[in-house]
């Protein structure tokens, strides 16, 4: 969040607590400010396996490779900016399940083994056959 935007958030809050005050003080009802709504998709599921597969690839490519790859942390940056800018909780799960596929092979992986290679070869194909899936079916 940008610094302008968290000062508007505090601001907000200190407006409502503010409102909440005056209103216990003249008996008034208090009307809870507006819930950000959610707006998941029919291919939430997917997104979060492509994630879960980024994060997967992403560790085992900067294992295997000795100058790393960052771009595949920066595809799933820009995946979250296209797909949940304003939408923390899907963003957040979404970014838990990037988590969850790197750590999965951090746990089991701490050097570059040929099954290491063949599972990063796997997930980059599955991660490309879902992208092509989602686009096809979901796509404008």
């Amino acid at each position: 969040m940008s610094h302008l935007g968290h000062c508007l958030r505090i601001t907000s809050f200190l407006l409502i607590l503010a409102g909440s005050a005056a209103a216990q003080e003249s008996n008034e009802a208090v009307v809870p400010p507006p819930v950000e709504t959610e707006k998941p998709t029919p291919y939430d599921d997917r997104l979060a396996r492509l994630s879960e597969i980024i994060g997967a690839v992403h560790y085992l490519r900067n294992l295997c490779k000795a100058d790393g790859e960052p771009e595949w942390r920066q595809s799933l940056q820009d995946l979250l900016d296209a797909e949940t800018r304003t939408e923390p909780k899907r963003r957040a799960r979404m970014t838990a399940a990037y988590n969850r596929g790197y750590r999965s092979f951090a746990s089991v992986y701490t050097s570059c083994t040929a099954a290491a290679v063949r599972a990063e070869e796997n997930y980059r194909n599955e991660g490309a056959t879902l992208a092509t899936e989602i686009t096809a079916r979901f796509g404008n």
